[in-house]
């Protein structure tokens, strides 16, 4: 028998995929959604190298945060999973669902160091709160 962790957010995996590719296709930059421990879903890039890769412990900070996260050259690259490098974030927005973080959608940089524009960061904040008002329901 072999146990996998259970994920909500695994179930919206067609609506997820759905959501990155619009956002891929809306503001021309690769998008990535995230459940509590791994990519679920990913436009712009090969998802064979990214999909189901841990996120990093950077990324579950800023899910623990429960706001927007956006890149300034001060701060340095941080990468999207610590298993695999050349993946950075550039904008995040934690899924929140009845007050508990489920996920996150991403904004993501091959090589890091890419400030997000305003009509990208109100972008993932439509997409994360469309996705947690999804779960609640």
């Amino acid at each position: 028998m072999i146990f996998k962790k259970y994920s909500m957010m695994g179930g919206l995996s067609d609506v997820a995929g759905q959501i990155c590719e619009t956002l891929y296709k809306t503001a021309g930059c690769p998008a990535v959604i995230t459940d509590r421990d791994s990519v679920i879903a990913l436009s712009g890039l090969l998802r064979r190298e990214w999909l189901d890769q841990p996120v990093s412990v950077d990324l579950e900070g800023i899910m623990e945060q429960r706001g927007l996260y956006a890149w300034r050259p001060e701060g340095g690259v941080l990468p999207v999973t610590d298993s695999r490098g050349g993946l950075y974030i550039s904008l995040a927005a934690p899924i929140l669902s009845g007050g508990d973080v489920m996920g996150c959608v991403l904004f993501v940089d091959p090589e890091g160091g890419r400030e997000a524009s305003e009509t990208e960061r109100a972008l993932l904040r439509t997409a994360s709160g469309f996705l947690g008002r999804h779960m609640e329901n």
